[in-house]
């Protein structure tokens, strides 16, 4: 029986190809070969070496898949948004694929894949609220009874994700920086460094973490030599102040939209201090709060396997002679 769907993950920096069951979910083979070490020495992603570890690694991944091409029924990856560098890899492969074996074509929208995280081995669930939360992204959503996608907020300049990539960077701490920051954090002491929340007095709903970013640049320049201690206070200082500024503009978000249940996606929803402070939330509102596993939060194939589940029972498919490299997003307005 044909049931199965493969999936080809190639957004960024993160190589992934997964199997899935189209009809129970079950994750039939998952693989993930990561390029931080490569792209640690240049302190972050850059797309030329990206592009080229993407053709070395997903050849390599593809060759453990081929005892399933028989059961296979569809191929899907992801197209939207992304390094196009870094998709146009994924994309090629997977149109030889479709091509090759006669399956059709599943286009996928890298952010709705993040939301499809949360459902991995169950139905997606209607009405409720999303924070993506990543190197790239930074917005909350509302995904009503239609599914259709309602993007509340945004971030105005950086994401939440990238300015712990770029305080780390400042610190010469390494990449990626999220868990850098979020460990060097917990080791603080006197926790006496403080920032300022940025927009706390803006009724607008939108993020903007470029002047912490500053705020860190700035008192980083106060001291001659900047020990691990010294270090660690910071890290602690603006991870709370990036984690206020989410929940700041969340509170507003709840107050006026009742959700009964929320998820947080995104390679950043790591952040255990984060999850804590979303669980209070949650539990404030009476809001059922909903996580994806760890080793599912960062960029995966999975995700993007699962989202196609429900666009191959629609019958959403795309012609292998269309272009449908997309490195921005186009097509994330409903579910």
């Amino acid at each position: 029986m044909k049931n199965y769907i493969l999936a080809i993950e190639s957004s960024c920096d993160d190589s992934s190809i997964a199997i899935i069951d189209k009809d129970s979910f079950k994750c039939i083979f998952h693989q993930k070969i990561s390029q931080e070490k490569e792209h640690s020495l240049y302190g972050g992603v850059v797309p030329e070496l990206a592009a080229r570890l993407h053709t070395k690694a997903l050849t390599n991944i593809l060759k453990e898949c081929q005892v399933f091409f028989d059961k296979l029924c569809a191929i899907a990856v992801t197209n939207e948004p992304g390094l196009s560098v870094s998709l146009i890899g994924g994309i090629s492969m997977a149109k030889i694929l479709a091509l090759s074996l006669h399956l059709p074509l599943i286009a996928v929208n890298h952010l709705k894949g993040h939301i499809y995280s949360l459902f991995l081995e169950n139905k997606l669930k209607f009405d409720m609220g999303i924070l993506l939360v990543s190197g790239g992204h930074t917005m909350n959503l509302k995904i009503d009874e239609k599914g259709f996608i309602h993007i509340l907020s945004k971030t105005l300049d950086d994401s939440f994700g990238e300015s712990f990539d770029k305080v780390a960077k400042m610190m010469n701490l390494g990449y990626p920086g999220g868990a850098i920051i979020e460990s060097l954090a917990q080791k603080a002491s006197k926790k006496d460094i403080h920032f300022s929340v940025p927009l706390l007095h803006s009724k607008g709903l939108d993020y903007s973490f470029s002047g912490l970013k500053n705020a860190v640049r700035l008192e980083l320049l106060k001291y001659e030599q900047i020990d691990e201690n010294l270090k660690s206070e910071i890290a602690f200082g603006f991870e709370e102040c990036a984690i206020s500024h989410i929940l700041n503009k969340l509170e507003k978000i709840f107050a006026e939209h009742k959700f009964k249940s929320f998820g947080v996606v995104g390679g950043a929803s790591a952040n255990l201090k984060l999850r804590q402070k979303l669980m209070l939330l949650c539990e404030k509102y009476n809001c059922e709060l909903l996580l994806a596993p760890l080793k599912y939060c960062s960029d995966n194939a999975l995700m993007i396997a699962r989202a196609a589940c429900d666009s191959y029972e629609k019958k959403e498919f795309v012609r292998i002679e269309d272009d449908i490299l997309s490195p921005k997003s186009k097509h994330f307005d409903r579910i």
